[in-house]
This record gives C-alpha cells, structure tokens and sequence, in this order.
C-alpha cells in the first residue's frame, strides 16, 4: 500500500525580507510623507543608508521640477504613475526618473513610492548625437536596465551576511562589493552622458583635496602595496573656489589613484599636491560666452613614466586609456566634471625631471574675491618684506 507522506513546505520570508530582496527601489511612507522604511535598492537610489533616511519628509530627498506633480504626491488616496521626470535626488544633482505611488489598502494616510532611472531610448532610424554623449547614449540605454538586477543582487547578499560568519561571511562582503564596483561604472557611464550639471558653490580647496587623499590613501594599492604617502605643499592663503565639492573629490580621487598606479613598483616613487595661485589665466566659457579668470591651480604630479606617446593627445577622451586593465573613463568623467564647474584641467611631461603633471584651473567663489585680493596683498608684502 502506497503511503504519500506531504512535504514540508518553508513558512514565506516575511514582508521585510520580501521587501530588500526587490531590484527596484521602494520607499514606505508614513503619514505626512515621513520615510519609514526604505529597501536596499532606494538605499542605492538615493545614496543614503536607511537609518539617514528615516523619518525624513520625501520632499527633503527627492525635488520634482513639476510642482503640480510635487502637489499630487501628497494626495494619498489615489495611486500616481509618472515616466521621464526632471528631478533632482540632493547629494546627487538632477536625474531624469520614473516615480510611482500607491496608497497602502486598509492604512489611510501611508503610501508606497518606487523610484528608477528613467530610460532614454533613441527612436530608431535618427542618428546619434554629435560628440561625447552621442558616443555613451548607448551605455546609458543599458544602465537603466542593468542597475534594478544588480540592487537585487546587493540585497540577497546583505540577507545571507546576517546569517553566515568567516568564509562564508567574507564572500557575502564580497559579492556586496562587487556590486559597488559594477554600479559605481555604471554611475560613471551615465554621469558622462548626463547633460545636467551639479550646482556649484563656494568650496574650501584643501578640504577637498585632503579628503580625497584620506581615502585613497585608507586603500590598500594595486597587488597588496602598502598605501603611497601624498607630499602637500599648499598655499594657505588662497580663497574658496567655485564649483561642487563632491565633483571635485570625485576628480581629485582619480587624478591620485593614477598617480598612485603610475608610480607603482618604482623606486623612489612621489606624489605631490600642489596648490598655487596663478594670475592672468582665464577660459572663454562655451555657454554663456563670456571669459572666466581661472587663477586657482592644483597640480597632481607623480614620477611615474608618464603617459603613452600615442594616446597622450587623446587621454581625455571616453575609452582612451594606456592601462592593461583600464575602462578609459576615468579621465573622461575628470574632464566632464571639471567643464561643469567652468574649469581646465590639462597634462604635461617633464622629462628631464622625470615628472608627469596634472593641472587643474578653477573659479574663485565671487565672495571670496575681496578676501583673495587682501591675502594675496598680505602674502606679497611679507615676501617683500622676508627680501
């Protein structure tokens, strides 16, 4: 006689877990729009962790540039659905994204919003755009779709670290940290098609820098080597420049991570930062027409052996790139980054010195002007003096 013996079956993950493993970001909002929980992939969105996230209004996250829109979200009895929106996520500057929101059945007041990137899709048959962005519109198409999978994958891996310890726990860290690295290049893909700016304002120079420095050097290098010190010789008297504080961390992290793998092995290596004051120096903006003075400079030179001669006229061009294992973007996002703020950046070769300098030229803040001119006076006299 046969016996059929019901197999057990696993109670479900509860709606927590079901929420973190979503790929799409998701926010619950409680009543006045207050952020109550926010799953892995908005963590990711909105570049902030949970716990900063908390008992936050959505308005203080995420600014819609359609007011009325803005206005309807707070209608919390009527879901809302809306493609290709001019936002801007703060901490990250504009994005053009799809929002949608429904009321919570049975919780008056409570609402769940979910955020993506909107996907920009070219009608077929049109040519591409001219320059840069025409030559990344194709990446950026793919990065909309790549990006929700990946949150995915960060979320299991976060569950499983809860659970798991020594190897075990290792390899969780590490998918989680591959899933950075791979969104990190998609960010980077998408910032060079992006024909929005960050907004720029006055920036304390040194502060920057130091930053950049401070994290790259808590990294340890290439093959294992012990992180490489950065020498500072900086002018103590300049002014705040004018541009995004988070752009130039971004750039100046780049301009030293290839200082710190061009020098890599070699003897007697050196990175220094330098900051100065150059007078005369100005740019013809390309969107207002009008000229710049650009009096501020930080030099990143290195004694590495410098940049290939037959891809030296081209290093700030997407794919471009005389590293074995480079992607060619880094100095193409520096490039991008650098032009938002109304800035230069260019390179040059010391041969006989055996050094390779990275220039970058920006705007002093417009308040800072007077409290340059007074320090610079004063810098003057006392060398005067000191002669």
């Amino acid at each position: 006689m046969a016996v059929f013996v019901e197999a057990a079956i696993a109670p479900p993950p509860d709606a927590r877990r079901q929420l973190a493993s979503l790929p799409l970001a998701v926010v619950l909002l409680a009543p006045g729009q207050k952020i109550s929980t926010a799953n892995p992939a908005a963590e990711q969105f909105l570049g902030q962790s949970q716990r900063r996230l908390l008992g936050r209004s959505l308005s203080d996250v995420v600014a819609l540039d359609d007011d009325r829109l803005m206005h309807r979200l707070y209608e919390t009895d009527a879901p809302i659905t809306a493609r290709q929106i001019d936002a801007t996520v703060f901490g990250q500057g504009p994005r053009r994204i799809d929002i949608a929101t429904s009321p919570v059945a049975d919780a008056p007041g409570w609402q769940i919003v979910t955020l993506a990137d909107a996907a920009v899709v070219e009608p077929l048959g049109e040519a591409m755009p001219a320059g840069d962005n025409g030559l990344l519109r194709g990446p950026e198409i793919l990065a909309h779709e790549i990006k929700n999978p990946l949150a995915g994958i960060r979320g299991a891996a976060q569950l499983l670290a809860r659970k798991v310890e020594g190897q075990d726990l290792a390899l969780t860290i590490l998918i989680a940290d591959e899933v950075d690295r791979i969104a990190k290049l998609i960010d980077q893909m998408q910032t060079l098609s992006r024909r929005t700016t960050e907004p720029v304002e006055p920036c304390n120079l040194h502060e920057t820098i130091r930053r950049a420095s401070s994290i790259l050097s808590a990294a340890v290098g290439p093959k294992g080597e012990p992180p490489v010190r950065i020498e500072e010789e900086f002018d103590p008297s300049l002014p705040h420049v004018l541009g995004s504080a988070h752009g130039l961390v971004q750039v100046l992290i780049n301009l030293l991570a290839n200082a710190r793998d061009a020098t890599q092995g070699a003897k007697g290596r050196r990175i220094v930062v330098r900051t100065r004051f150059v007078s005369g120096l100005q740019l013809h903006a390309t969107d207002k027409g009008k000229a710049v003075r650009l009096p501020i400079e930080v030099r990143v030179s290195d004694t590495g052996p410098g940049i290939d001669s037959s891809v030296r006229d081209h290093i700030f061009e997407p794919f471009v790139t005389n590293k074995k294992a480079g992607q060619g973007l880094g100095l193409a996002l520096v490039r991008k980054l650098v032009r938002d703020m109304n800035g230069r950046i260019t390179h040059d070769r010391d041969d006989a010195g055996g050094w390779t300098h990275f220039r970058l030229h920006l705007p002093v803040a417009p308040s800072e002007t007077a409290a340059m001119r007074r320090l610079r006076e004063l810098a003057d006299a006392t060398g005067a003096n000191k002669a």
